[in-house]
């Protein structure tokens, strides 16, 4: 039996107990039907199932038991880790594209280029056991590479996009680099000590996306969308501090302690005429300018383009 379908197998084991509690012939039954729809034979025996939640319990941290009680398994412990929910994710994912050439007619993916992935596990064993780390880096603006050594801290994705934070040693500064830009990694054996002072999850804490701002403090953020755009942002929050102020049919208004980064505004402006900004009034200068200098800009063209048909 493949790996793949073992590890398949266990994702819909987790999924049938998250529902309800089952006995083991339900379960049996629920993969037998999974079966019939995924293609793989999922089915197992007894034993094999005990096998089963010995490795779920082993690799996502889900403990599984028999209650005697109700003569069902049931999961006693799930640990709440945000790992897991990416590789399940990964899993959905990775099931979907391997049946992509039977059901090509109805899955239809978004075409992008690789996210520098392949740098994922080298980085996290380098952040783990705390060694140096050297590659090549190329700005979007700049055509040449350059080498950079770094201490890395940890891995931060944003947008579908994966980045390494480090200490740069070029001049000990803290940086963020895409890894979809990062090439010839090498992972050295140069021990680091990581600053006490420094906290990966602190340093990100009033920050929305990947810049931190040199200085500065996180500003109380107001903004008002319709009711429409507000169901989306209420299931997907922008921001961890999110604090819901207003939920009726006219208006959703949210509270955010933020810093204003450029990846925020960005961020507002994708909304349209869906989002207001309440307060700060810095905020509603910055927002409105941009927009003003957006209309003069297609102006300027619209007006180019009328000269060059007469």
């Amino acid at each position: 039996m493949s790996k793949r379908v073992s590890i398949l197998r266990y994702r819909l084991i987790i999924n049938k107990l998250r529902r309800k509690p089952s006995t083991f012939r339900e379960i049996a039954g629920y993969l037998a039907t999974e079966s019939e729809i995924q293609g793989y034979d999922f089915s197992i025996s007894k034993r094999t199932f005990k096998r089963d939640l010995d490795d779920i319990r082993s690799i996502f941290s889900i403990d599984i038991q028999f209650d005697f009680s109700q003569n069902v398994y049931r999961i006693v412990y799930d640990h709440p880790m945000e790992a897991n929910d990416r590789v399940f994710e990964a899993l959905d994912i990775f099931n979907a594209l391997s049946v992509k050439e039977r059901l090509s007619d109805y899955i239809h993916f978004e075409k992008r280029k690789p996210a520098g992935t392949e740098n994922l596990y080298g980085l996290l064993h380098a952040i783990r056991n705390k060694v140096q780390i050297s590659f090549d880096y190329r700005k979007f603006y700049d055509d040449r590479s350059t080498r950079r050594r770094a201490e890395p801290y940890a891995l931060k994705e944003f947008k579908n996009r994966w980045y390494v934070l480090v200490n740069d040693l070029k001049d000990d500064q803290i940086k963020v680099f895409g890894l979809d830009r990062l090439s010839n990694l090498d992972i050295t054996r140069r021990p680091f000590q990581s600053p006490k002072a420094f906290d990966v999850a602190g340093h990100y804490k009033h920050c929305f996306g990947i810049i931190t701002p040199d200085n500065g403090r996180p500003e109380e953020v107001i903004l008002s969308f319709d009711h429409h755009q507000g169901q989306y942002i209420k299931s997907l929050p922008l921001h961890a501090s999110q604090e819901v102020l207003l939920d009726n049919k006219e208006e959703f208004r949210i509270k955010l302690h933020i810093y204003i980064t450029y990846d925020f505004v960005m961020e507002l402006l994708s909304y349209g005429d869906r989002v207001r900004v309440v307060e700060p009034e810095g905020l509603v200068k910055e927002i409105n300018s941009i927009y003003e200098r957006a209309l003069k800009a297609i102006r300027s063209i619209k007006g180019i383009e009328k000269q060059n048909l007469m």
